[in-house]
């Protein structure tokens, strides 16, 4: 939703300025929530969530294409891993954590907007490294940045301000980073059959 930044962290006032069709529809969801509360009464939250991940991601997103592509090699079902600009950097949290703060937004007694993050960055390169080293490789001998990865307009940087959740709804996230990226590893090492 946020897009191109025009300030960062990014919080409940910052200017959306999406980047993909995507992020697009997202903006449209948030502005149709904020307008039947405003216009019906409706107890309408919207959440802005920053990058939630899981082992239920999608392979499609890059959080679950390193963890399956660590996986995959580690269990020698593949050699390396493609990926595109690995300097992107992303506020990256456990769904879980974030369904959580989105249960909490719903106990308020009135309805409100919150940004929804760990407030903390990591690059594509870190996740790379904290995945590699999971299962103790060397994610240089594996990974290849493909220019056909790299999007059209790609998105730098993303840093969620989730004081007012913080402080609104008591909320923090409970799963670090390094934790998350281990937890995604070791799920699509079950699921291709391998044990560490």
């Amino acid at each position: 939703m946020f897009g191109n930044v025009k300030q960062s962290p990014q919080n409940e006032s910052t200017p959306f300025y999406p980047r993909s069709p995507y992020g697009i529809a997202k903006v449209y969801g948030h502005w149709i929530t904020v307008n039947y509360r405003e216009s019906y009464g409706i107890f309408t939250a919207s959440g802005i969530l920053f990058n939630h991940e899981s082992p239920r991601r999608g392979l499609e997103f890059v959080t679950r294409k390193v963890s399956d592509g660590v996986a995959r090699i580690k269990l020698g079902l593949a050699n390396e891993l493609r990926l595109g600009n690995l300097d992107a950097r992303r506020d990256w949290g456990f769904a879980g954590d974030y369904v959580d703060a989105m249960w909490r937004m719903l106990q308020q007694p009135e309805p409100d907007d919150y940004v929804v993050g760990t407030g903390k960055t990591h690059s594509v390169r870190e996740l790379v490294e904290v995945a590699f080293g999971h299962v103790d490789l060397d994610w240089q001998e594996f990974v290849k940045v493909d220019p056909a990865y790299i999007r059209p307009a790609e998105v730098e940087r993303l840093q969620a301000d989730p004081r007012k959740a913080n402080r609104v709804l008591g909320w923090k996230p409970t799963v670090s980073f390094e934790q998350l990226a281990s937890m995604m590893v070791d799920a699509d090492l079950k699921r291709l059959g391998g044990n560490r």
